[in-house]
């Protein structure tokens, strides 16, 4: 049978199958964690995908099974895994265009067109939550919303591309929290002044953002900073998304053009905190999970078809690149309780970025990272 033990769902399914002897023979293509008995063993199958719109039913199996109902040849997890690369639904492309300026006074002008893939448009999402043609999923979080701003535009139009894509962690807030708070901290740059006090500057209307950026940056030590010759540097971004304020620091190490995260402090103002350790603990997953899409997650194709099959291709952050240090701080509220499944990945990518900036004076504009194409543009 199938038991589920963990789901980030907006509705649940739950399909019960008599497979032989125990076994399972079909897991949902959800956000679900489910876990397969065969006899007396328990082995976790996976995470999928989050509410999908035709509501696909993928047959997963870890471990090759004798015979399952119906099915007299063995089924090869390996082989479920590369036709879920090659022919799933995929984390939308944005593209973005930003002109920003700041004045001796400090005030800033933020002009942003984003050009991206539509999750909704096209399914039975778009007639309930698509208005005039906007897609709310599409460009939520942006600096108009999030800082006080003296004149700001922000526009989003949908190109017509072929590749199915759908929900990814955080959803709009990856790519606009990444455009966002790298065009901030390069505004800090040419104003002359310091990243975390050019932000509180904007943040007189945003209270939890001041709150949460105060706190990490008092905890990374933000007031002792690298020396720029040991390659080393520290960044920091501040994004709302779910509800939920979450502020980061990150130290990088660069070698030429491998990144190194040594370090991340991250302060969440999630209202109360109801299980402190599950806040904490989704905040580092959500970093881990931003940094495995910063520096490696990359799809591409030819001739219409994926080139990625498997993890030999599409690398994914492993053990001995996860930062040494995660430190978490949860801001003191009395606020109700907001989200922490995924507020905690948005800033990790513009945070390493700006670190990256810092020590090596090259802005990173794409994701994922690459480090070598961004020195030969900036030569």
């Amino acid at each position: 049978g199938l038991l589920l033990v963990d789901a980030e769902l907006r509705s649940a399914l739950v399909l019960a199958c008599d497979g032989v002897g125990g076994g399972a023979e079909v897991a949902l293509r959800h956000q679900v964690r489910v876990e397969v008995v065969v006899g007396h063993r328990a082995v976790l199958v996976g995470t999928g995908n989050p509410v999908d719109a035709e509501i696909a039913v993928t047959v997963e199996v870890t471990q090759r099974t004798p015979k399952l109902r119906g099915v007299d040849q063995q089924l090869d997890a390996e082989a479920v895994l590369e036709v879920d690369i090659t022919g799933g639904r995929y984390r939308p492309l944005n593209y973005h265009r930003i002109s920003a300026s700041v004045g001796k006074d400090g005030k800033v002008a933020f002009r942003q067109r984003i050009v991206g893939q539509s999750i909704l448009i096209g399914t039975p999402f778009e007639a309930i939550l698509v208005k005039n043609g906007v897609d709310p999923t599409a460009a939520g979080g942006s600096a108009a919303e999030q800082y006080d701003l003296a004149d700001a535009q922000v526009s989003w139009s949908r190109p017509k591309v072929g590749v199915p894509v759908l929900w990814w962690r955080s959803v709009e807030n990856t790519h606009m929290a990444f455009s966002k708070e790298v065009m901030i901290d390069e505004l800090a740059h040419a104003a002359g002044a310091d990243p975390v006090a050019f932000r509180l500057a904007l943040l007189g209307k945003h209270p939890r953002h001041i709150g949460a950026l105060k706190l990490a940056a008092e905890k990374a030590g933000w007031d002792a900073p690298f020396s720029k010759e040991k390659g080393r540097g520290r960044g920091v971004a501040v994004h709302e998304s779910f509800g939920t304020v979450v502020a980061q620091v990150a130290e990088v190490t660069v070698k030429g053009d491998k990144i190194t995260v040594d370090r991340v402090v991250c302060a969440v103002d999630c209202g109360i905190a109801v299980t402190p350790d599950i806040v904490k603990a989704q905040m580092q997953s959500g970093i881990g999970y931003g940094l495995s899409a910063a520096l490696y997650g990359k799809i591409t194709l030819t001739d219409g078809h994926v080139d990625q099959t498997n993890f030999h291709q599409y690398q994914v952050l492993r053990l001995n690149d996860m930062p040494r240090v995660i430190e978490v701080y949860i801001v003191p509220s009395t606020n109700p309780p907001s989200g922490v499944g995924e507020p905690g990945t948005p800033p990790i990518a513009p945070a390493v970025a700006n670190a990256v900036r810092a020590a090596t004076g090259i802005g990173l504009h794409t994701l994922p990272f690459d480090l070598a194409a961004a020195r030969r543009a900036h030569a």
